[in-house]
């Protein structure tokens, strides 16, 4: 008997081997008919593979992201198809599935314009349609370089392949790929398909090599799938918060900083009143706030591990003809002001905050506006705890991450991801640390996935993405496990048992980088801040000059209850004035004329709210002062 444990921790028996479509098919035949690819024992592999021994079998759809990418992958083969049917002399090199669909890169002379995307689209879909199966066959190099004359590029790949491996080709309908794989069993499920975009691209990114045509695309089962993805495209272009943020003053770029961003008064004000939320929360939390230098020593560096692990993304510098770094991270200054006094037991958890400013290096073409800096403050904080602290910490960390996030409307999903290959520390130690997360996450009773082997160099980690406005998702918060910096820089505290002890500790952030937060905030609310977060709470409009005293009297008293309010009292028409309030995404504007000031009111038009027409000024103070206060969605 063959004993296959599923995702849910159910066993299914079999007395033959089979394959994984019919595990699939045998635990419901709607789910063959969504499944893509499965895994097994944690490998990905085609539905086509045979299942001979007892294994662990999760089954794949076109929802899960593995799943998606060897859909994604699939299509990429039938663009390859439709090219070849319209430039039959193409040069086919490489068609890997992306975050966003799929590329296929091609050596060809010939301009892919409007026209001939159109003709490959249709073509895609007519060799969809077909249905054709995909085969997986395997051939020695000799064979794999015979399937390729005259292409250069695919036999580069096959001759760097170890000597004597066979080599996976897949076929559909004649037309033959090397390829890993895994992919579909058949092209049927690819209902709708949209070539993006044609860009160049250098063979193996390499600017000394060819220029080759990059053909972008993307695939769903069904067309309205499709259909829904390029209305949040454009609703992402119109939320663009690169656009945004110089529209409403928030940021700037500038040339002599590329990758380092310009706050303006508008994006300080956001900037500002994110801290005072943070530090709020964190005082009542009870963590103390330290802060410590941008630029120490090469032996701090070599001391914490980054001068080994993390060195090609630093900076550095000399000083007194000694080597010096500027952090990447704010954690080893944090060892070292534990380290500065002794302590007990009963000083545990100890909760320590920093808003440090961090550099990393970037690669000029991967900055993107607020989203990747060079420079960007992070809201860390190191727990430090005995082994017993490690489940209540982590549980009172994701209680305040699930706060904060809620507070922006921000949903969110959460990721456990494990040890890289890239790492330190004993296997009892990476054990320990992250059975530690797993526990907690199963004692909250949070979902979460696994992410194998992305976790930090000294710690595994529990990531926190998060879901916008539109449906997408952004990596903020994380909270990561080390029991080796502890370890690396001496830290101790005395037991109750009167020895001495090494402590664990927790490295975590809510908002991640604020710079980037900052800009997810802006495409999450499109530009319409929350009135809390709003640079500009409130514009008073006089109708004419005759009534600029009593507007500026209004704004005194609104002053006074501390909203951010200003006059628009520019020598325009008041429509127009309106127009430009609103394009600033101001949230009420107070129309001032004759009758307010009769009746010592306000003509109050609301961005959002059912909030229109005259209001006493007192009552229109309270309540956006307690809207303010409440921090209001």
């Amino acid at each position: 008997m063959i004993k296959v444990t599923l995702k849910d921790g159910s066993v299914k028996e079999f007395e033959n081997a089979l394959s994984l479509a019919e595990i699939a098919k045998s635990i419901s035949p709607k789910l063959l008919e969504k499944a893509t690819v499965a895994k097994v024992d944690g490998e990905l592999k085609d539905l086509r593979d045979i299942v001979d021994a007892d294994c662990e079998v999760e089954i794949l759809s076109f929802e899960d992201k593995e799943g998606k990418k060897a859909f994604w992958h699939t299509a990429s083969h039938v663009m390859a198809q439709a090219i070849l049917k319209f430039i039959p002399d193409a040069k086919l090199t490489i068609g890997p599935a992306i975050d966003n669909g799929f590329y296929y890169d091609i050596d060809t002379d010939v301009v892919i314009g409007e026209e001939l995307i159109a003709k490959i689209e249709e073509e895609m879909l007519a060799i969809a349609k077909a249905g054709s199966e995909l085969k997986r066959y395997n051939l020695p190099k000799e064979e794999a370089l015979a399937k390729f004359p005259g292409n250069e590029y695919k036999q580069e790949l096959i001759n760097e392949l170890p000597e004597g491996e066979e080599i996976s080709f897949y076929e559909q309908d004649g037309f033959v790929d090397l390829c890993a794989g895994p992919h579909l069993m058949n092209l049927k499920p690819i209902g709708a398909v949209k070539i993006m975009s044609v860009a160049g691209a250098y063979w193996r990114g390499n600017s000394e090599n060819k220029m080759l045509t990059r053909v972008y695309g993307i695939a769903f089962p069904k067309k309205k799938d499709l259909d829904e993805y390029l209305n949040r495209l454009e609703e992402a272009k119109k939320r663009d918060h690169r656009k945004l943020g110089k529209e409403l003053r928030l940021f700037e770029m500038a040339d002599e900083g590329p990758g380092f961003p310009f706050f303006l008064p508008n994006g300080m004000i956001v900037y500002n009143t994110l801290m005072d939320y943070w530090r709020e929360l964190h005082k009542r939390e009870g963590y103390v706030e330290i802060s410590t230098p941008i630029i120490l020593n090469r032996a701090l560096w070599e001391q914490s591990g980054h001068w080994d692990h993390y060195k090609e993304n630093m900076y550095f510098t000399k000083i007194d003809e000694g080597d010096y770094a500027v952090k990447p991270m704010n954690c080893p200054g944090g060892m070292l002001v534990y380290k500065m006094e002794p302590h007990s037991y009963r000083d545990l958890p100890m909760r320590v905050g920093e808003i440090g400013l961090v550099h990393r290096h970037e690669l000029s073409g991967a900055l993107n506006g607020l989203m990747r800096v060079r420079c960007f403050h992070q809201d860390d904080a190191h727990i430090f705890m005995t082994q017993e602290q490690i489940r209540d910490e982590i549980k009172g960390v994701v209680r305040l991450f699930d706060e904060v996030y809620a507070k922006f409307g921000l949903s969110y999903h959460a990721e456990l991801s494990t040890r890289p290959e890239n790492s330190m520390g004993s296997d009892e130690d990476w054990e320990i640390a992250t059975e530690g997360l797993r526990g907690a996450l199963e004692e909250i009773g949070l979902p979460y996935i696994i992410n194998e082997g992305d976790g930090a160099f000294y710690g595994p980690k529990i990531d926190f993405h998060l879901n916008d406005a539109i449906g997408r998702t952004w990596q903020c918060g994380t909270i990561q496990l080390d029991m080796q910096m502890p370890e690396r820089f001496e830290l101790e505290y005395v037991g109750a048992d009167g020895e001495k002890h090494r402590p664990v500790m927790i490295h975590r952030v809510a908002y991640g980088s604020i710079e980037r937060f900052i800009g997810i905030l802006i495409e999450h609310f499109a530009g319409a801040f929350p009135t809390w977060l709003a640079p500009v709470q409130a514009v008073i409009i006089p109708v004419s000059e005759a009534h600029k005293e009593y507007a500026y009297e209004v704004q005194k008293q609104l002053d006074a209850a501390g909203v951010r309010v200003k006059v628009d009292d520019r020598n325009e028409k008041m429509g127009y004035r309106i127009r430009e309030n609103q394009l600033q995404k101001v949230p009420y504007m107070l129309v001032v004329g004759d009758k307010e000031i009769d009746n010592g009111a306000v003509a109050v038009r609301a961005r959002k709210e059912n909030l229109e027409g005259p209001m006493p000024v007192a009552e229109f103070i309270d309540y956006i002062v307690n809207e303010i206060k409440e921090r209001r969605l």
